[in-house]
């Protein structure tokens, strides 16, 4: 008996530290990168990816996958840096109670750049919206890919393509540029079915302006190579630009219902 009652003690003991350490975990998750770049994010006029995952839904709709998956690189010291959700939030909701599948990438991890985790989720949440035959909308705010993760990242942006091919005319696909959208990060809104874009925060280009001025000796601003404005009147790669991220995401949920 008193060996009996020794064990239950040790698993009640047990359970309590996995209950506190996952509280712990989440709670780092939400906080994404830090109150401190969460700051600079909400100084620049910009919303946190979970906030703008909190406005672009119905109120309390939202379900979260893969909420304390971390990267796996360990070269370059970056396993020293770990943050639950690897600069990705992602999940499934409704809009105006119509099932959505969501991701949103979080800048103030690693500034959004896609790593083979990363990727990952979002694939995860792309096979699901196909299976089911539901929308995606994915809200990018990305430097690119994980460059310390080298051709592993790589493929990861391989694989988020090939499901934005498979999924062409399947489910519809709408993209917001909530942010930078740069390297890598642009092909999969490009291939897309509708992209928005928010005026003076929002750029896709390929290559920014540094990488041009150094090939081609040319001087040109973030927002004449890729801003909303050269996006919905120039280049037509972008069908719609909004004066801020809280009338981008409330747009889009009116545009959900057609």
């Amino acid at each position: 008996l008193q060996q009996a009652a020794f064990t239950s003690k040790a698993a009640l003991d047990a359970k309590r530290d996995f209950k506190r350490e996952l509280a712990e975990l989440k709670k780092r998750a939400v906080l994404g990168g830090g109150e401190s770049r969460i700051e600079k994010q909400h100084a620049k006029g910009k919303l946190t990816a979970r906030e703008r995952v909190d406005v672009l839904l119905d109120e309390g709709s939202f379900r979260e996958m893969d909420m304390l998956v971390e990267h796996r690189c360990s070269d370059f010291g970056m396993e020293k840096e770990q943050y639950p959700g690897d600069g990705v939030v992602t999940g499934s909701g409704t809009i105006n109670g119509r099932p959505v599948y969501v991701f949103s990438q979080d800048f103030t991890v690693f500034g959004g750049s896609l790593s083979e985790t990363h990727a990952q989720k979002i694939c995860k949440i792309m096979d699901k919206a196909m299976l089911t035959g539901v929308p995606v909308i994915g809200l990018n705010d990305s430097g690119g890919a994980r460059i310390q993760e080298g051709v592993a990242s790589l493929g990861g942006y391989a694989e988020v393509f090939q499901r934005n091919v498979t999924a062409s005319g399947v489910v519809p696909q709408i993209s917001l540029i909530m942010g930078p959208c740069a390297g890598g990060a642009v092909y999969s809104p490009a291939m897309t079915d509708f992209i928005f874009m928010v005026k003076d925060t929002s750029y896709m280009f390929v290559t920014g302006p540094d990488v041009v001025k150094t090939v081609t000796r040319e001087e040109v601003t973030q927002e004449e190579l890729g801003g909303a404005r050269t996006h919905t009147v120039k280049s037509g790669v972008a069908h719609n630009a909004f004066e801020n991220e809280i009338e981008a995401l409330r747009r889009t949920r009116d545009f959900f219902d057609y």
